[in-house]
């Protein structure tokens, strides 16, 4: 009776702060409302941030959820000696040993939990400390659950396994067995495919398009991207050197192939203090000559032709853009000569004041009209906004 009374305290224990790890859960990627937890207190211990990142779920599942259904088949397993005597529930009678299952199980997930704090401290560099709480929980009720032997321990995954054997060996509870485990995959199939608990995880899966992408897919050739007489006239504000310029160059010529009558407009502004006077210190260096040399392109007809040569490759001299333009077709001369030229320079110098004109401090950004917007969203945002302002 002791013990059963230590576990169901600790069990009780567990299925509170999984509820509070569901709820930050919860708050951290469904309610853009929300304040941050109380356990969210500096850049390391940040049980919101671990929320948001695709480790926070197994299987779509959150793992706060998988939390609570353990502490629920724990207490399940404390009052099998009883329900089984209940006649509907006789088939519960296959529970031969419980305190070796929940002993196994108090194990299993300790070991589990160790591979998650490793991920956490290493891979994330947060820690949860709600969720270390659980592990330690973990270690606790199989230790009790075994009477703190070592041996009782690590016997009771034997134990379970033999008893489970034993069961499945009745053929009407194989079959029940079967039914449970087919209905099991369906749901977690049906979880990991749709990422329903999981709306973080499903926008990093579909942004990983555009992150991973060697090559520009949906590039196109000339000077125009979109339609040629277009409803809504989009200007792109780009910096060659960007980071994360390139996924955002890719999203929006998918976006041009996706949707009818609207026309992208490409413009610089270059993160580079050579060229940009708003800028007091270097950012991206060689982003300046990269804008130049898109201009030129456009003197060529190939403003995309070269906008994939820079992104691709992000060069930072002159020599290797003219050497990959050469390979695509260019007239390198004329090329070299127009990049350099004093219209450029003043097209360039344009296009800078305008982007500052328009409120524009950083890159990616887009403008529609009066309404700009900088950095980058997932696709069906951009998606959104444009289809609005049509």
């Amino acid at each position: 009776m002791k013990k059963k009374v230590i576990i169901g305290t600790l069990t009780a224990v567990g299925i509170l702060t999984t509820i509070k790890l569901a709820l930050i859960y919860y708050n951290a990627n469904f309610n853009p409302y929300a304040l941050s937890s109380f356990c969210s207190i500096n850049e390391f211990i940040d049980c919101d941030g671990i929320a948001q990142t695709d480790e926070s779920q197994f299987f779509g599942i959150p793992l706060a959820y998988w939390g609570l259904f353990l502490y629920c088949f724990i207490t399940f397993m404390l009052f099998v000696d009883k329900l089984k005597n209940v006649k509907l529930l006789k088939f519960l009678e296959v529970f031969k040993n419980p305190y070796s299952y929940i002993a196994a199980l108090g194990l299993i997930s300790f070991t589990i939990s160790m591979i998650l704090l490793g991920l956490s401290l290493f891979e994330i560099k947060k820690l949860c400390i709600l969720c270390a709480f659980t592990y330690v929980l973990n270690l606790l009720i199989g230790c009790v659950a075994a009477d703190f032997s070592i041996k009782k321990l690590f016997g009771s995954i034997k134990e379970s396994f033999t008893d489970f054997i034993d069961a499945i060996k009745v053929k009407e509870y194989l079959i029940t067995f079967i039914a449970v485990v087919i209905a099991a995959s369906a749901c977690l199939t049906y979880t990991t495919k749709t990422m329903v608990f999981a709306p973080q995880i499903k926008k990093h899966i579909e942004q990983k398009e555009f992150f991973d992408a060697k090559k520009n897919i949906y590039a196109q050739t000339g000077n125009l991207l979109g339609t040629e007489n277009p409803k809504l006239v989009i200007e792109i504000f780009s910096d060659y050197q960007c980071p994360i310029c390139f996924a955002h160059n890719i999203m929006m010529h998918k976006l041009a192939k996706e949707i009818k009558d609207i026309q992208f407009v490409h413009k610089n502004y270059p993160l580079d203090n050579e060229c940009n006077r708003f800028l007091t210190r270097p950012m991206h260096p060689g982003a300046c000559l990269n804008a130049k040399y898109a201009i030129a392109a456009e003197k060529q007809g190939k403003l995309w032709d070269m906008n994939d040569i820079l992104f691709e490759n992000k060069p930072t001299v002159e020599y290797t853009i003219l050497e990959l333009a050469k390979e695509r077709g260019f007239d390198v001369e004329k090329l070299e000569k127009d990049a350099n030229s004093a219209e450029t320079l003043k097209q360039l110098k344009s296009e800078i004041e305008e982007a500052h004109n328009k409120g524009i401090i950083g890159t990616p950004s887009i403008a529609i009209g009066e309404k700009t917007y900088t950095g980058l969203k997932h696709y069906d945002e951009f998606v959104t906004i444009i289809k609005d302002a049509k």
